[in-house]
């Protein structure tokens, strides 16, 4: 026997052949598995170099007796594939066409529809079960218009009739609603629409076009509902934003005593995480539990996902250790479950676990891995993951992870790397110029950010999102671009995004920093108010404006309507009474915070506090504050100190303060500016000369002092002690005028607030060219009498210059606004809006 076939495979050595003599048994008897692994392994093997095999007719009985549909078990290749097609050619029964109908779709399941089609058309006797495996062939490989052809092929000329297995991947395959209608009408003439698999494709393909109220009047109308049918519908409804009537549909699902499977689960977890229904959530994990369901992976991963949306990152911790098998998508579950939720540290000491654990990363795990370098500002490891990605390829895979480097470099102020990766981007897409904006926009580059928003302007098959939207507003803030601002706003009523909780936040943001707090006001009512996002926004923009009253009955008023507070809200809250003097009050808040709404202090809380006191001049009670904290202060903190020194005149806190300050951050230029001006302001000019050396040596250069005047859509702007402007003789002129106007009113210079050890004629000389002077006698010179005017300033407004334009905007008969780094100041009729208080 074994001599005739080696005859009958003449490429075959003699030692395989042997090995398969088990499996050359009756048909009726079974295989063994050894039998099964010799096939396997050495067998199927044995045949990869067959050509055309010819069987010896002594053979051809031999060969019959193979159970051949045992074989197609162990096809993990497309290889062994070919070499069973050979051997079921050898033995005659490649017209058994269930047999050769097979060979379609293993061909199809590992990619290669062109074989497949091949095969088929070499079956001399297509049945419905053949015409049906090309069609799903065509459909698995995504080849939706071969699919749908080889079905017309089928319906026209075959002269067969189609049965229920063919219509769920022909509907799968329908380009628009207009085919999915023409294929519905067809299952109805033939009957099969009560099929519960034809009509849980129908309800996919109807979902899918976002026609949900068609799908929903199929699943009424089915006489009997399997699960398959009960998860096409609830699937249909998340796909399409309807998660309430997704729960619906689980709950009356459970009504029916039909069981949940993994598939509904799966399905209904995250639409309870974008309900932010914690509550349905956790009623489905104890349904899961009950039914033996808590092992299973997919169901796993969807529920580290839930607890991850809620914060709640024990219980994501919990269920993953729990997971008796974890893939890919488990551990970039809970690397991004910790990532997104603020500890980037715990984040990669998962990525690290999963490297020892011989889990090799995908590009979702470069994504998250990306974000959480850029929190830590690991410089060194954002190259690494850089470089990591370029070497896989993922750029050309899909924009998704370009995005996320974009994103990284900007997040860690590496603005040229972001650009650079920006522009080797080879498709990008909403988000690539969404996050590109918004990297500059963060970084404090707001006319590269309205550049690059003017360059997204140009791509014509971009069409702006939300995410512009909320990128490019806080550009326009920054500069004070009220005009473009408001055109802004024109785009976002005709794009119908006007009520769009994040959009119009950052429209009130906007108004409210250009000035505008009425308008601001009148948006901020005509909105939806469920959650703190507005609040903290109009609250912040009063804390600015120096109104501390109404920024505290506002968060009354909050609290009333039932909106909880967080974070953010006290951050506001704070530097609001901080701008306004309410010490009070600001310690109600504070106290509030931990006690009735459990939120711990941080470091942005706690130099809030520090600042209240301080500018309130408690100084002591602002160190004592300091040395209490339960958290090592920052740079922050005690630059807040120091600059309270300043203003109060307490030198010798201010140098501990300022000592303490260079240990944690000694690469923050303000804070040597900071510290110069306090020994300037007192006349101790060899602590000016020590404090600025010791800058220029650490290679520190101070941000140079500029304002901004919009006028007739433009923006002029002038930089201290430099006279570029084109009309700057007539400026001076102005300057030279108005100054000796005030000074008759009572104006005299302030000579503590010139940084310089020069004489008095120079020292008014220079503060004469502060930038905010020039910018507000352009003002006065190119708009109508007694009109407001509105400056913007990248640094504070210094004293002398506070005190000058309040005499200004006397004389002149008009409002003059301007808007520091800080806050707004108000002046009119000689008065200030901050009360001096600043």
């Amino acid at each position: 026997m074994i001599l005739r076939l080696s005859r009958l495979v003449p490429n075959c050595k003699r030692r395989h052949v042997c090995k398969t003599r088990s499996l050359l048994q009756p048909h009726h008897q079974s295989f063994s598995s050894a039998a099964v692994s010799s096939l396997r392994n050495e067998y199927i093997r044995g045949f990869d170099g067959l050509e055309e095999p010819i069987p010896h007719y002594n053979a051809l009985p031999l060969l019959q007796q193979i159970d051949f549909e045992a074989l197609f078990r162990f096809c993990s290749t497309e290889n062994h594939v070919k070499c069973l097609h050979r051997l079921v050619l050898v033995s005659g029964r490649f017209s058994d066409s269930f047999l050769s109908s097979k060979f379609v779709n293993l061909y199809a399941y590992f990619g290669d529809a062109l074989l497949a089609r091949r095969t088929f058309d070499q079956i001399r006797r297509k049945d419905v079960y053949s015409w049906n495996s090309m069609v799903s062939a065509y459909v698995r490989k995504g080849l939706f218009l071969d699919a749908i052809n080889c079905f017309h092929q089928f319906f026209v000329a075959s002269g067969l009739r189609p049965d229920f297995y063919t219509f769920p991947p022909v509907v799968k395959a329908c380009r628009d609603l207009l085919d999915g209608k023409r294929m519905h009408c067809l299952i109805l003439k033939l009957g099969f629409e009560w099929d519960v698999f034809v009509a849980a494709s129908l309800i996919h393909m109807y979902t899918r076009f976002g026609i949900v109220q068609a799908a929903r009047k199929l699943f009424d109308d089915m006489p009997v509902r399997d699960n398959g049918l009960w998860n096409a519908m609830i699937s249909g409804y998340c796909q399409n934003g309807n998660n309430a009537q997704a729960l619906d549909v689980a709950d009356e699902m459970k009504l029916e005593g039909v069981r949940m499977d993994v598939v509904t689960i799966a399905s209904i977890l995250p639409a309870c995480a974008q309900m932010d229904d914690i509550l349905s959530g956790q009623l489905i994990h104890l349904y899961v539990i009950k039914h033996g369901l808590d092992f299973d992976l997919f169901v796993s991963n969807a529920l580290i996902n839930l607890y991850a949306k809620f914060g709640r990152l024990g219980q994501s911790k919990k269920v993953f250790d729990q997971m008796m098998v974890r893939d890919i998508v488990s551990w970039n579950s809970i690397i991004a479950a910790y990532e997104q939720n603020g500890d980037p540290v715990t984040a990669h000491l998962f990525f690290n676990k999963m490297q020892q654990a011989g889990v090799r990363p995908d590009y979702l795990t470069l994504v998250s891995l990306a974000s959480v370098v850029s929190h830590l500002n690991d410089h060194q490891n954002s190259r690494s993951i850089h470089g990591f990605v370029m070497r896989k390829g993922w750029f050309m895979e899909g924009v998704v992870v370009g995005n996320a480097i974009v994103d990284m470099y900007a997040k860690i102020g590496a603005l040229e790397s972001a650009r650079t990766v920006f522009e080797g981007l080879p498709v990008k897409d909403v988000v690539s110029w969404n996050t590109l904006i918004t990297g500059y926009a963060q970084n404090g580059l707001a006319s590269e950010a309205i550049e690059a928003y003017g360059m997204m302007e140009d791509c014509k098959e971009i069409i702006p999102s939300q995410g512009t939207w909320v990128s490019i507003l806080p550009a326009y803030s920054h500069i004070g671009a009220l005009q473009q601002g408001m055109r802004i706003h024109g785009h976002i009523i005709k794009t119908c995004l006007h009520l769009d909780v994040y959009v119009v936040t950052c429209l009130i943001d906007m108004y409210g920093k250009c000035g505008k707090l009425d308008d601001a006001m009148s948006l901020f009512n005509q909105i939806p108010r469920k959650c703190s996002v507005p609040w903290n926004a109009i609250i912040s923009c009063h804390g600015v404006h120096g109104h501390g009253e109404e920024a505290l009955n506002l968060f009354r008023e909050m609290l009333a309507e039932g909106v909880n507070p967080d974070h953010i809200t006290f951050v506001a809250l704070l530097s609001a009474c901080s701008h306004s003097g309410l010490v009070s009050g600001a310690q109600w808040c504070f106290n509030l915070m931990q006690e009735e709404f459990g939120i711990k202090p941080s470091l942005k809380h706690y130099c809030c506090m520090v600042d209240v006191f301080g500018r309130a001049g408690h100084l002591k009670m602002a160190y004592d504050f300091i040395q209490n904290m339960p958290v090592e202060p920052d740079g922050s903190v005690w630059g807040a100190l120091v600059n309270s020194c300043r203003i109060h005149g307490n030198v010798e806190l201010g140098k501990y303060a300022s000592n303490r300050l260079f240990e944690v951050d000694p690469h923050n230029v303000g804070y040597y500016v900071l510290l110069s001006n306090m020994y300037a302001n007192f006349g101790r000019w060899e602590g000016v000369d020590k404090v600025r050396s010791l800058a220029r040596g650490r290679g520190l250069r101070k941000t140079p002092g500029w304002s901004s005047i919009l006028l007739n859509n433009k923006v002029d702007v002038f930089y201290t002690g430099k006279q570029s402007h084109p009309k700057c003789e007539e400026i001076d002129r102005e300057l030279t005028e108005l100054t000796a106007k005030i000074k008759i009113l009572g104006y005299v210079p302030d000579f503590s607030f010139v940084m310089q050890d020069v004489e008095d004629d120079e020292k008014e000389h220079i503060l004469m060219s502060h930038s905010e002077r020039s910018a507000i006698a352009y003002g006065i010179i190119s708009t109508p009498p007694k009109s407001p005017i509105t400056i913007f300033k990248n640094l504070r407004v210094c004293g002398d210059c506070h005190n000058a334009t309040k005499y200004l905007s006397l004389i002149t008969e008009r409002e003059i606004i301007v808007r520091d780094s800080n806050r707004f100041h108000h002046f009119k009729d000689g008065v200030c809006s901050c009360g001096d208080y600043w």
